[in-house]
């Protein structure tokens, strides 16, 4: 059996907690927040210990493995410290809030010889992993094109404040849900995205974060890609059109996919096997035990982080940027 202990007490925690809940060979032990009150109110719903300091939790606790849910300006030293401590991570997304965070995470996690795997979700709805079996299969013939589109009221008052300060979220709404569709593109097509032309808006009431992004990316396989994003509110949608030379795939992660081919869509079939959280879970137990790196490990996690700061470079410029990673 192997413990495991949360950091930090937000609301992406309680879905944490549910998870592990349902594992048989993870067992949820303690929860840290430097509110300790919130802390509590988590223990207080499940069968974990509050503590107010993630390092005496460690200390005293001595998890297998810890959940980093933190806000992003604190992934990196949370997560150095512990590596060093020799547990296992589960570091929420984005990975840091820049690349040079990612690359002092990376080379901490390499040093310490424990499993880092990063919370892109993505990977584990049904919907999406059915997206890339259809993808790779080439049964609707050479990808042309994708055309990513996220609309949500960003600055819902149910969003906590750090969310909207950027030295402590490390952007908005294109660091926050752009992460998705970024690794949403790189992971189905299995590919980078190496080329960024973007411009991102700050329109939003509160913060001095952008509320919207367009942006032109191209992956390392040539497939060119639009990314549109706003949080001003209207109508939530979020979907991933995929364009191939004999037909296309429209994805909504969580709600269905189709095939299109004929002048209409039908339906695709697509059962969850379990929650996501709950993969994500069972993934990292099996990089755990086979020793092998997760499929979202720490290099794959900076890729998006790079993605990211290229879409900001990029609008500071006006000029299109080269992505550089590391693979």
């Amino acid at each position: 059996m192997f413990k495991a202990a949360i950091i930090g007490a937000g609301a992406i925690s309680s879905l944490h907690l549910q998870a592990l809940a349902e594992m048989n060979e993870i067992e949820a032990v303690a929860i840290a927040d430097i509110d300790e009150e919130r802390a509590r109110k988590a223990s207080a719903q499940h069968p974990v210990r509050a503590y107010a300091d993630y390092r005496r939790m460690v200390e005293i606790e001595r998890p297998d493995i810890v959940v980093i849910t933190l806000p992003h300006h604190l992934h990196k030293e949370c997560a150095i410290w512990c590596a060093r401590s020799g547990c296992h991570i589960l570091l929420e997304k984005p990975m840091a809030i820049d690349v040079e965070a990612c690359d002092e995470i990376i080379k901490t996690v390499g040093e310490s010889r424990i499993k880092l795997m990063v919370g892109h979700t993505q990977h584990y709805f049904a919907e999406n992993r059915i997206a890339k079996e259809i993808i790779q299969s080439g049964r609707l013939g050479k990808l042309v094109m994708i055309n990513d589109v996220r609309h949500v009221d960003y600055y819902s008052p149910n969003r906590p404040a750090w969310f909207f300060e950027s030295a402590k979220s490390g952007g908005g709404i294109a660091m926050n849900l752009g992460s998705h569709s970024i690794d949403k593109i790189q992971w189905l097509t299995d590919s980078r995205i190496v080329q960024v032309k973007a411009s991102v808006s700050h329109y939003g009431a509160k913060g001095d974060i952008e509320g919207s992004v367009t942006a032109w990316v191209q992956t390392d396989r040539g497939v060119p890609c639009t990314i549109s994003q706003s949080g001003y509110g209207g109508v939530n949608r979020d979907e991933t059109e995929f364009v191939f030379t004999e037909g296309m795939l429209k994805l909504s992660t969580g709600a269905g996919l189709w095939i299109g081919q004929s002048g209409e869509y039908r339906s695709v079939e697509a059962s969850q096997e379990a929650p996501p959280f709950v993969l994500q879970y069972r993934d990292l137990l099996s990089s755990i035990r086979t020793d092998v790196n997760p499929e979202c490990s720490g290099e794959y996690s900076r890729s998006v982080v790079a993605a990211v700061q290229a879409i900001y470079a990029s609008h500071r410029s006006g000029q299109e940027v080269v992505v550089l990673h590391q693979r």
